[in-house]
């Protein structure tokens, strides 16, 4: 993946400890201010790390309310947006994101990417699979190398493979 300096620079500092604490706690507010104030046509931080974002809408698994938090998509390649990868690191930190339980609970979900709105079924992959899309994560954002030696044994980052489902 080609990113500018700048885009780069947030990548990096967003993959450090100190930073993946900071933007944690402030990332997902300052995306949903950027949604509202440009009509749902900007999100934040696509545009501060260039990395393709989708706002991903899940069913709280305990409260069975619509939660909506922005991640990093995995995409198998630029064009085809009919699947991609999500990886549940949680900026690298030791309790899994909450949406991995939702997704668990609720594996049919909301999807917004690149304009396009549309329902994915979730479900994790191993093996294989698990492997090929680890190895597209790494190229497209340095953080997850990051998280992962960060983790050591403590916990794996599950993949989950968004797949669109058809129009009803």
């Amino acid at each position: 993946m080609r990113y500018s300096l700048f885009n780069r620079a947030i990548q990096t500092i967003a993959a450090t400890e100190s930073g993946a604490r900071f933007w944690s706690q402030v990332l997902h507010h300052v995306d949903r201010i950027g949604l509202k104030v440009s009509g749902n046509r900007l999100i934040v931080s696509a545009a501060l790390s260039g990395l393709p974002v989708v706002m991903l809408t899940t069913v709280g698994a305990k409260s069975g309310l619509p939660r909506t938090v922005p991640l990093v998509a995995i995409l198998e390649d630029d064009e085809n947006l009919s699947c991609f990868a999500l990886i549940a690191s949680n900026w690298g930190q030791l309790r899994y994101p909450a949406w991995y339980f939702n997704l668990k609970a609720h594996p049919q979900v909301i999807c917004r990417l690149r304009g396009q709105t549309a329902t994915f079924l979730a479900q994790e992959v191993h093996g294989e699979d698990y492997d090929r899309i680890w190895t597209r994560a790494q190229q497209i954002y340095v953080g997850f190398a990051h998280y992962r030696q960060r983790l050591g044994e403590r916990r794996k980052l599950p993949i989950i493979m968004m797949q669109r489902q058809p129009e009803k």
